[in-house]
């Protein structure tokens, strides 16, 4: 390649990356319904087109907002590259013992086998329900939908004690006739528990009929190719502790932890050498506003982008956001949880919220489902959590991500190709600084830019050099 067809390459990469958000396009529906990946690893829709899972955590969306909230959240995540939106039907507060914000209930008497309907359209909670599906749906958005929050079967976080509203019958029906009413919509992904662990007999026996119900309603039989479904457990922990190899997860997912020391490289490491080979998600991480963990600590806009990074560059299919105060959509209107320090309305663009949209556009730059996870190619030796360096290695590209801007030794050479076009991207600002031509052999170290702090975080981006 001569000199001009060099400079030329370079230049496509680094405009490629700097682009902002405007390649961060919703989600399109046309290419079919969301399916996992022949390799396992990742989710894909249809026709193939790859899906990369950027989600944002809004529990309380459909329990508390009104229907011009919703548009005004729904449109902001939009236009940030989110794809994914996490809320609960039965929510956490609120969910059984007061009204949504159309004076509605879900259930009749608190009661699981008996939905509140009426009949004509907008006059029940499940028209909500329904309304928030479909202006995601325009928005380009799919939904990460739990049935109802752990609380309703168990009231500890841990222990799996059964002492809510569900029973392994009425979990059943509950899921099948929730899944009937919304059998129309097609960008449910359904979440089996809600912030629960299940180490007792009985409390996986309530998931695990719920699922079934779920997938009944959804498809008219016990049918589990028909949906698409994972389990949200409490935190730090995952759902492979309690349900793993069972037909109904299609999607191993874990949750990590909201503070400063959410480490979650560790646990989704795990989760990726797991047999059988499925895709992985943290459905909860370090939460920015959040004052949280033994001892407390704050965590920030760096934190959650950390994380973010550990998690996909460990080979999850993707990433769930979450700020403290959207989660519980705190307003004045409502008693705050855990002191949050602005209204929902007040963060929705916070730092690492366009940041997050960065992290999915590096990643669609790229033939990310042919990555996988390559601790092998680092040679430094890492001693700390706080500074752990990740390696993601794909078809014709190698990342390395440092989060605190850490210089580190690879060994080159898996990839196929005499020369590397190296750069240095920018998690905070998406943009990219070119570096130049490596040979792609031998151990070479690299210093990203700056000083070693937590904050300056770098991703190296090694491409093949096309001859």
């Amino acid at each position: 390649m001569n000199d001009v067809k060099k400079a030329a390459a370079l230049v496509s990469i680094t405009l490629l990356l700097i682009s902002g958000l405007a390649n961060a396009k919703p989600v399109d529906f046309s290419h079919g319904p969301l399916r996992v990946n022949e390799n396992n690893r990742n989710l894909v829709l249809e026709d193939g087109t790859p899906f990369f899972w950027l989600a944002d955590t809004a529990w309380q969306l459909i329990h508390d907002l009104t229907r011009e909230e919703i548009d005004r959240y729904l449109s902001n995540r939009t236009e940030k590259g989110f794809t994914v939106i996490q809320t609960v039907i039965l929510a956490e507060y609120g969910g059984l013992d007061k009204p949504n914000a159309y004076g509605h209930f879900a259930l009749h008497g608190k009661d699981p086998s008996r939905l509140d309907m009426e009949d004509g359209p907008n006059n029940d909670y499940w028209d909500h329900v329904e309304y928030a599906l479909k202006k995601a749906r325009q928005y380009g958005l799919y939904v990460g939908l739990l049935p109802t929050w752990g609380r309703y079967v168990t009231s500890n976080w841990q222990n799996g004690l059964v002492d809510g509203i569900f029973n392994s019958a009425n979990a059943e029906v509950y899921g099948m006739l929730v899944a009937k009413r919304l059998r129309n919509h097609d960008n449910i992904i359904w979440i089996i528990g809600g912030d629960r662990a299940a180490p007792t007999d009985a409390s996986r026996a309530i998931w695990r009929a719920m699922a079934k119900g779920v997938t009944v309603g959804a498809a008219g039989v016990e049918d589990y190719s028909k949906t698409l479904m994972t389990y949200h457990t409490s935190g730090p922990g995952a759902s492979w502790w309690f349900f793993n190899d069972e037909k109904w997860i299609d999607i191993r997912a874990a949750q990590s932890g909201h503070g400063q020391n959410s480490f979650n490289w560790q646990l989704m490491q795990i989760g990726y050498s797991m047999k059988p080979v499925k895709p992985m998600l943290d459905l909860e991480t370090a939460y920015p506003g959040f004052r949280h963990g033994r001892p407390p600590t704050n965590a920030t806009d760096d934190h959650a982008r950390r994380g973010a990074y550990w998690s996909v560059f460990a080979g999850s299919c993707g990433h769930t956001y979450g700020h403290h105060s959207i989660w519980q959509m705190h307003d004045p209107r409502r008693r705050s949880i855990a002191n949050p320090k602005g209204y929902w309305y007040e963060v929705l663009d916070v730092p690492s919220a366009f940041q997050m949209g960065y992290l999915r556009e590096l990643m669609e730059s790229r033939s990310f489902t042919t990555a996988v996870a390559d601790q092998g190619i680092i040679l430094t030796e890492q001693t700390r959590p706080v500074d752990y360096i990740e390696a993601l290695r794909g078809r014709d590209f190698l990342m390395v991500y440092t989060p605190t801007g850490k210089s580190f030794t690879l060994q080159l050479g898996k990839l196929k190709g005499k020369t590397l076009i190296a750069s240095w991207f920018n998690p905070r600002n998406g943009k990219t600084k070119p570096i130049g031509n490596v040979e792609n052999k031998g151990a070479k170290i690299f210093d990203p830019p700056g000083e070693e702090k937590l904050g300056n975080d770098w991703v190296l981006v090694l491409d093949v050099e096309k001859q």
